[in-house]
């Protein structure tokens, strides 16, 4: 190891390691060596005692893990927490969330996103994949911050070619963007609100400019079955004819999938993710939950996701991964599945594949980016340890997070945030809130009718 100085050096923690065949492993009285962003070494705390370093974190009592990966989200939704509660989704988007939602700008969505990514870095999630209006503004705010993002700008065929022709013309300025922290994709809203003529253009662009698709697709069995009684296809079947699955694809959701398209999905000529977002699914009274099992016998990677907080009231990705774990052990019947040690494997590597980012985040190994949690499990609700895998999953909480790192850079210390006011975001946003909830315009940005 070189005697030059590290750039940051953590010491005296447990780390979540990966072997070769990807599986779940803890190594203790450890330390993780970050030079130029990137883990340059997991190794022995004594082996770093002597090395210099810019930074040090002394971290006995915590745990340092691969930052978590929001697969699925609307950032600048946190604004509407809380204003459509206990409500069938037909009305949750028509009566209340569509209209309010015609009267956001760009401020709006700036503030949202401020105050999403305080909450996720405060949780930490170090990279979240967005599917909103407005992006620029979030692509500021990631910028800013610090964070990693997946971005794109979602559209609806209502709004005419205009729509695709934004969502490719965001996805094109900022790829590779804050220093390569933000990756895009073309951002079609659903095969219900978007068209197969409007689905088959973005397919031949995301072939022509090399760019993922992120959109809703099956989010319920309803919408599978509606789109069956109307059309003769599934939802999943309508991405095939269209060429979406010929792309590399993330599909949000997908508690709507059948058993007929598992085989499409498995064949799929590109790269193709799901992003399971369970509160959501619960609040609505959805009867079916992602396929998780299904899917990961077939390869297909599942990402853990919260969805928008408009539905799922948090952006909090560890209540998304006990949720996950305790909902597939419901739905399956079998208390073996999901093991903590599978749970921490779709909350690790299979998000980071999910978004596409699986050669640089998602584990701690040399090479890759040091985007880092440091988890204290020192709390009553943590103690004792018998299984670290199962206390991760089960006993620990988003405030367990002590420190988040992005490239090397912690934009969490202590609980301290060090990148964003709280403060001032709130207060903007209180000041607002009158002019956006008005829905007495009567109007809507789109009619939910699946």
């Amino acid at each position: 190891m070189t005697d030059s100085p590290a750039e940051l050096v953590i010491t005296g923690c447990t780390v979540l390691v990966h072997d070769d065949q990807e599986w779940i492993g803890f190594q203790e009285d450890a330390a993780v060596v970050v030079r130029d962003g990137v883990v340059a070494a997991v190794t022995g705390a004594a082996a770093v005692r002597d090395l210099p370093a810019v930074e040090r974190i002394d971290a006995r009592g915590q745990v340092a893990m691969p930052g978590l990966v929001n697969c699925h989200t609307h950032a600048p939704m946190v604004a509407l927490r809380g204003i459509a509660e206990d409500l069938p989704t037909e009305e949750w988007f028509n009566d209340v969330v569509w209209p309010i939602e015609s009267n956001l700008t760009a401020r709006d969505v700036e503030l949202g996103a401020r105050l999403a990514c305080a909450e996720m870095i405060r949780g930490g999630v170090t990279c979240f994949a967005d599917h909103y209006f407005s992006m620029d503004a979030v692509a500021a705010v990631v910028e800013e911050c610090g964070m990693r993002a997946h971005l794109g700008e979602a559209y609806f065929s209502s709004q005419g070619p205009q729509g695709r022709e934004r969502s490719l013309e965001f996805a094109l300025r900022h790829r590779g963007g804050a220093g390569g922290r933000i990756t895009t994709a073309l951002a079609p809203h659903a095969p219900y609100t978007v068209d197969d003529s409007d689905l088959a253009a973005t397919a031949l662009l995301a072939h022509e400019h090399g760019l993922p698709v992120h959109l809703h697709a099956s989010e319920n069995r309803d919408q599978a079955e509606t789109s069956l009684a109307r059309h003769g296809v599934t939802p999943v079947e309508v991405l095939r004819r269209t060429g979406i699955l010929d792309t590399d694809v993330l599909i949000a959701h997908g508690t709507g999938i059948l058993d007929r398209d598992l085989p499409l999905l498995s064949s799929a000529a590109g790269p193709t993710a799901v992003a399971t977002a369970p509160r959501g699914y619960l609040k609505f009274a959805w009867p079916t939950t992602t396929p998780v099992r299904a899917l990961r016998d077939l390869g297909i990677p599942v990402g853990l996701a919260t969805d928008g907080a408009a539905s799922n009231n948090s952006l909090d990705v560890w209540e998304s991964m006990a949720l996950t774990a305790l909902i597939q052990k419901s739905t399956t019947g079998d208390p073996r599945w999901l093991t903590s040690r599978q749970t921490l494997h779709h909350a690790t590597l299979q998000s980071a594949r999910a978004v596409g980012l699986a050669d640089s985040i998602g584990t701690l190994a040399p090479g890759h980016r040091a985007d880092i949690i440091l988890v204290d499990l020192t709390g009553p609700h943590t103690q004792p340890v018998h299984d670290l895998a199962a206390t991760l999953v089960h006993s620990a909480r988003a405030a367990d997070v002590r420190t988040t790192i992005v490239d090397g850079r912690v934009l969490m210390r202590d609980r301290e945030l060090l990148t964003l006011d709280v403060g001032s975001v709130v207060r903007e946003l209180g000041e607002r809130m009158p002019g956006l909830v008005d829905r007495g315009h009567g109007g809507r940005i789109q009619e939910y009718d699946t």
